[in-house]
Order: C-alpha cells, then structure tokens, then sequence
C-alpha cells in the first residue's frame, strides 16, 4: 500500500514539472508584440506615461528573458530620450543587438548606441583631473569612442554605395540595410541663415516658385498649401523615429516623414536642424 501510494505521489509529481515546462514554452509560441505588457506599453508611451511604460516592458523582460528583443529596445530609447541615463540605454541596446543582430533595425540600434555614447562623453568633466591615471583613461576612452563612430560612419557609406558591410563590419545586413536606411539618429544644433530666420513657419519654401506657371494659367492651387497640413518645428532631440512614434505610435512611419520633406532632407542620415519645419503627411 505504501508503495503503491509513493507511485501515486511520483506521477503527480511529474504531471506537475511538464505543466510548468509547458506554461513557460508558451512564451516561445505567444508574438512578443502581441503580450499584453507590450501593448499596454504601447500604449502608455503614447499617452506621455514613460514611467508606467518603462514598468509594463521590465515586466515582460523579466517573463520573457531572451525572448524580448523589442521590449529591449523600447526601455533603451525611453532611457535615452525622457530619463536621459544613456549608461542604461546602451545596455538594452545592446542587449538588442545581441538577441537580433541581423533584424532590419540593428544598424539603426548600432546608431543609437553611438548617440547614447556621445552623450555620455558630454557629462565628462572639462577640466583636468587631479590624479594621472583617471585622466589617462578618460583620454583613452573619448579616443575608443570616436574611433567607433568613424566605424559607424564607415559602415554607413559602405551600405549606401552598395558594396555591402565592411569585412569587420555587421555581416549579413548589407541588403536589409539598403532596403530600409537607417533614419538620422541626433539632432545637429544649427543657426539659420538670416533670410531663413526671417520666414513666416507658414510660408513656402522657395522651390514653390515653380508652382507659377499653373497659377497664371489658372490651375489649382497646390496640394501643400492646404490648411489641413500638419507641421512641426523641430525641437532638441527629435529624430525622424520619435516624430513617427509621436505622432503615429508606429517607428516605421519615419519613412512616410522622410518622404514628405525631401526637399529639406536629402537622405535618410541628413541631420534635423533645430527650427526646421517638417511636413506631417
């Protein structure tokens, strides 16, 4: 009887180890993006709620440990762009990378790191230290961090000539990288010319001057001065990817962004110049 009872125990025993191996496989089976953490992620970052955003993907990070790669990288950009610790930021993006290092995204996660970086090396102290050692390894970490930015720089121009990543560069992206450029990943400060300055943020550029010959010959107006037309004057640290989240709550309308404003940006890595006017299709 006892013996027949220690049989009954050992069975339950291991009814119960496979249903909680089947429970944890179910994160294997369920899309990331369709977690119900991720939404309300989502959904809070659009709201403005970082905070409560920035919980909702920890929790998902904590379920899913390496099968959350997009959680990863919301947490990076939302402690690059709102908490402004790019320490932090660099450690999801790379985690990033780590998990999809060939994904369409990963040169423009590499971009972000390097960002993360530069803004780091800006809280560095500009006068010089007082013990030797300390300010030897700064000098070597602001040259290790320049040295990776020609890198990057690198790696760009290669994907865009079309000869591919460099040998010592990211293997395997070269295609997905020109199918999808990465968008500008900082904002370049920059003082308008006077006559820019002066413009009304209503009035058109001058490439409108074509536009006259359709005007004298009676044609209606052109599509660009309708008053539904959205603008936004760029700001410190919008990028091309956060407009689209903004105002879209989806980063691939970045694309729909570059394509409105080609007459500013000739190419996805032109930087934003701050007072700049961006059309929002």
């Amino acid at each position: 009887m006892t013996a027949r009872l220690k049989f009954i125990g050992l069975l339950a025993l291991a009814a119960l180890l496979v249903g909680e191996g089947c429970g944890r496989d179910n994160y294997s089976v369920t899309a990331e993006t369709d977690e119900s953490y991720y939404r309300d992620g989502q959904q809070l970052n659009r709201q403005g709620r970082t905070q409560e955003a920035l919980a909702a993907y920890l929790k998902l990070i904590a379920l899913r440990g390496d099968q959350a790669p997009e959680s990863h990288l919301e947490v990076g950009l939302i402690y690059l762009e709102h908490i402004r610790d790019p320490i932090a930021a660099i450690y999801y993006f790379r985690k990033y990378l780590e998990l999809e290092p060939n994904s369409r995204q990963a040169v423009y996660v590499r971009g972000l790191v390097d960002t993360a970086k530069r803004d780091f090396a800006r809280t560095l102290p500009g006068q010089p230290l007082e013990n030797t050692s300390a300010r030897l390894d700064q000098a070597d970490d602001l040259e290790r961090l320049r040295r990776e930015n020609e890198d990057l720089r690198a790696e760009i121009a290669a994907l865009r000539s079309g000869g591919g990543a460099p040998a010592a560069g990211i293997a395997g992206e070269g295609a997905a990288a020109r199918e999808s450029p990465a968008p500008p990943m900082f904002v370049v400060p920059a003082t308008p010319a006077p006559a820019e300055a002066e413009k009304s943020p209503i009035t058109p550029a001058p490439m409108d001057a074509g536009a006259s010959p359709a005007l004298d010959s009676g044609a209606a107006p052109a599509a660009p001065q309708q008053a539904s037309a959205r603008t936004h004057t760029v700001a410190k640290g919008d990028t091309l990817y956060s407009l689209a989240q903004r105002y879209y709550g989806n980063r691939s309308k970045w694309r729909d962004i570059y394509a409105a404003n080609r007459d500013q940006l000739p190419s996805p890595e032109a930087p934003l110049r701050i007072g700049m006017e961006l059309k929002l299709p």
